[in-house]
């Protein structure tokens, strides 16, 4: 994940930062010691005043814990960087990471949590409904147009989770439906939905889209906040930047909201 150039809205890069602090302060420090017995040097996981074998199953769990400390510790170095660069003062305090508690109703009447068990139970680009175009290919999947292609590589740029056109039944619906991305914030445990509108001087694009609008509102999703809506013309390119501020919009909506699971 390489950063160091890109434009995080100062919400997000906040809440990113302060995810960041908290989860280092939930993990051990971890050193790797070198130590020689009888002429043979052995590696030691040392956490406070205990030392395991690095060989050893409890020496490999705090190895993995010392890799995954030194990964969230290096990004936000990063994070921290692009702060000064940007911003003055420190991250406000309302952008907080906690876990927040929004859902959707299905077909069956179900309430559906919109978490990482959620996310994780989605399959990658589920749709083979309609056809693709190979000169839209991006990490082993072909997108349906350019523009998709060059949101899925900016969410990847991000470090944000997707799944594209994964398969979801929602309520008052009798067949499932394909939204274009689904993405996770991990910083929130929650999704959102992204659905990009292309055409949009059809008339025929413009009824369809109304309908699906009017379908997420159904099944108890909030436009804008549960789900992103962006959209461009033939003869006008997409902006990712109009992303940006939509993404960083509804990320910081949700975390002022009171729907929290405190």
């Amino acid at each position: 994940m390489d950063l160091t150039n890109k434009y995080i809205p100062r919400e997000y890069l906040a809440l990113r930062i302060n995810y960041c602090k908290k989860q280092l302060d939930k993990l051990p420090v971890v050193r790797i010691h070198a130590h020689t017995v009888n002429g043979i040097q052995t590696q030691q996981a040392v956490v406070g005043s205990h030392k395991y074998m690095l060989d050893s199953p409890s020496g490999q769990k705090n190895y993995h814990i010392k890799l995954v400390r030194d990964s969230i510790a290096s990004n936000l170095r990063i994070y921290e960087e692009i702060w000064k660069r940007n911003f003055i003062g420190l991250p406000p305090l309302e952008c907080e990471p906690q876990k927040v508690i929004r859902s959707f109703c299905t077909s069956e009447g179900k309430q559906v949590t919109m978490d990482k068990a959620f996310f994780d139970s989605l399959k990658n680009d589920a749709n083979k409904k309609h056809p693709k175009y190979k000169n839209n290919f991006f990490n082993g999947v072909y997108y349906r147009s350019a523009a998709e292609r060059d949101i899925a590589i900016y969410y990847t740029e991000m470090g944000i989770p997707f799944k594209y056109e994964p398969e979801i039944n929602i309520a008052e619906l009798t067949k499932s439906i394909n939204p274009d991305f689904i993405l996770y914030i991990e910083e929130l445990d929650n999704c959102k939905i992204h659905e990009h509108l292309g055409i949009k001087e059809s008339v025929d694009y413009l009824r369809d889209t109304k309908i699906k609008y009017c379908n997420y509102s159904a099944a108890g999703l909030i436009p804008e906040l549960d789900i992103l809506f962006t959209h461009d013309k033939e003869d006008t390119p997409f902006d990712i930047r109009y992303l940006t501020a939509k993404l960083n919009s509804a990320i910081y909506g949700t975390m002022i909201c009171h729907e929290f699971d405190v």
